[in-house]
């Protein structure tokens, strides 16, 4: 009895000690698996990056040169002058003599009134003058008859007073007939609607046979003035002083109205002036500028795009647009390295103009800069030229050792397992 206890009081604690190795056992492997998952990927991420090719970029030099600094800005086209043609008189439309969309000189008649009412008013207005001349030279011959019979005490003094004044009466009518006269003469002339300026004629809005008055909001057609013409825009505050002082030495400001793509010049002119107050909703101040306008290149109410030259940056230190980037370190450009790398260098912008941008500090002249292919590079990396060989070949070449590193691992291998062979033997 004793010897059966004590051999199973000897056995019982077997048990427990059996799991916890068992369990100690399941967390090593598991354990080593994860390191070696680890270590496969960080190998496998290794390769990889040693892999990757050099990126093939195309380089410039930074260069100095005169940088023009432009001001650009949306212009409306404006006419000098636009002119609603209205009749001065009423009466009915008796003539157009005008074609639509035709150019029209200054004096030009457009229109004709019935002219038949003026005509009438002007010839009673002449027979009215033709009998008060009469009536006066009537009554300043018994003026001059009295004056003598005066002279000799034959009448009283106040019958000769009394034809003075008749005789002063019928000479300021005279007078109101021949006022009368020029107004029916105004009046006839008015008859024909003429071109108050030269200019192009527009759609008409009357038609032969309409009653006409001066009241008319519509007129009969609108001629808009086109040579010279100008442009309106607006500026920033800012430029002002700039501007103002350019334009005000006398050299004057070239302006250029360009195309909505900014692409072609239009036409070339001279800045005009500015407002005379800052719209303070915008901070801008309305400006134009005046054009030549002989081929009618530019038409009223058109939008274009304005550039003006206010100064030029001469010496400057200048880079093509591409090489320029844009991210967290604000403006950059990679520098290439005499090792082939590239670092990215931070500068500061100026104006550009011609597909070239102005570096104001952070670059020198004759720093070569990457102007092409600067998408995806990080500071120092490997980057190749057009000319450079064995770029990719380098990558080849890695490519090559693995497979070589490979191949010569299997003849290892093989050699190994000849001589386990002959010591088997």
């Amino acid at each position: 009895m004793t010897d059966d206890h004590d051999q199973v009081a000897g056995t019982e604690p077997a048990a427990p000690r059996r799991k916890s190795w068992k369990i100690v056992a399941i967390i090593v492997v598991v354990l080593a698996l994860v390191a070696l998952v680890a270590n496969r990927i960080a190998k496998s991420g290794g390769d990889r990056s040693r892999g990757r090719p050099p990126a093939a970029v195309a380089v410039g030099k930074a260069a100095t040169a005169d940088m023009p600094v432009y001001v650009t800005a949306l212009g409306t086209v404006q006419p000098l002058v636009t002119a609603t043609v209205r009749t001065q008189l009423a009466g009915t439309l008796f003539k157009l003599l005008f074609t639509e969309g035709q150019i029209v000189r200054q004096g030009q008649v457009l229109a004709q009134i019935d002219p038949r009412p003026y005509e009438l008013a002007l010839a009673q207005a002449k027979a009215n003058l033709a009998r008060d001349t009469a009536q006066l030279a009537a009554a300043q011959v018994d003026l001059n008859r009295y004056e003598t019979l005066l002279k000799q005490d034959s009448i009283a003094s106040q019958q000769v007073d009394t034809q003075r004044a008749t005789v002063r009466q019928l000479t300021g009518t005279v007078a109101a007939d021949r006022a009368a006269i020029g107004t029916a003469e105004l009046n006839l002339n008015y008859t024909s609607v003429k071109s108050p300026i030269t200019g192009r004629i527009g759609i008409r809005q009357v038609d032969i046979g309409n009653y006409l008055t001066p009241s008319d909001t519509n007129g009969i057609v609108v001629v808009t003035q086109l040579d010279p013409i100008d442009v309106s825009f607006s500026l920033p505050q800012a430029q002002l002083s700039d501007i103002g002082h350019v334009a005000g030495s006398g050299a004057g400001l070239p302006v250029q109205a360009l195309d909505q793509n900014s692409n072609n010049v239009i036409v070339t002119g001279r800045f005009l002036t500015f407002d005379n107050q800052v719209d303070t909703t915008t901070g801008t101040v309305k400006a134009k500028a005046r054009f030549d306008n002989k081929g009618n290149a530019l038409f009223p109410s058109q939008f274009v795009n304005v550039s003006m030259l206010v100064n030029t940056l001469h010496n400057a230190v200048t880079v093509p647009v591409t090489a320029v980037r844009h991210g967290a370190p604000g403006d950059f450009v990679f520098v290439l390295q005499n090792d082939r790398t590239v670092k990215l260098v931070p500068v500061k912008t100026g104006p550009s103009a011609s597909g070239k941008i102005a570096i104001v500090s952070g670059l020198q002249a004759g720093t070569n800069v990457v102007i092409e292919g600067a998408d995806g590079l990080e500071d120092g990396s490997t980057v190749r030229l057009p000319g450079d060989k064995g770029g990719p070949g380098a990558g080849g070449g890695a490519a090559g050792a693995g497979k070589g590193g490979k191949s010569g691992g299997q003849k290892g291998q093989g050699r190994h397992h000849r001589s386990q062979d002959n010591a088997a033997g």
